[in-house]
């Protein structure tokens, strides 16, 4: 799916979020930034553990908040660790859309013009992928209707199907159908 908002193009794909070739991928990641299980765990094992190494130096941060780093042997540039959770592994909608908040203006500091997103909180935090996805389009859509963004693509890459449905459902009713 994808739709254009003002001059961003957002799309939602399934795949594997390690295999895209744009300026940054969003590591759904803990407070004190350790790639351990999950999404985390795809990127450190394709990226190399510099990319983990790179991130620890830059914790521990507070749940929201993202730091950048280099993305290794990723086809991506950069790796955004959005601090979704703590070390409980809970999340919640507050917490995943702070973390896309924060994901967002790491990427406009940086002046990058593309991003892509997991379903923050779905896999490890056991968070309903539709209530994340409501979290995390709804910052998305904000961010982009602010209109001061570098960013020209913003993509969704959903793992599994219901994550997927989910985060199309959601954004064809914020979009009104548009």
């Amino acid at each position: 799916m994808k739709v254009k908002v003002g001059k961003t193009d957002l799309l939602i794909e399934r795949g594997d979020l390690t295999e895209l070739e744009v300026d940054a991928i969003v590591n759904a990641a803990n407070s004190h930034l350790w790639m351990g299980a999950g999404v985390a765990s795809a990127i450190k094992r394709k990226g190399g553990v510099i990319i983990e190494e790179e991130a620890v130096r830059q914790g521990p941060v507070e749940v929201g908040e993202a730091v950048i780093t280099t993305a290794g042997n990723l086809p991506a540039t950069h790796v955004i660790h959005a601090a979704a959770m703590g070390q409980d592994l809970k999340t919640d909608a507050n917490k995943i859309a702070q973390a896309t908040r924060s994901s967002l203006a790491i990427a406009n500091k940086h002046k990058l013009s593309s991003i892509a997103f997991p379903a923050l909180g779905t896999g490890v935090g056991g968070f309903p992928p539709a209530q994340a996805a409501e979290a995390m389009l709804g910052a998305v859509l904000s961010h982009i209707e602010g209109g001061n963004t570098s960013l020209r693509k913003i993509v969704f890459v959903l793992y599994q199907e219901e994550a997927w449905k989910a985060f199309t459902d959601t954004l064809n009713r914020l979009r009104g159908g548009k």
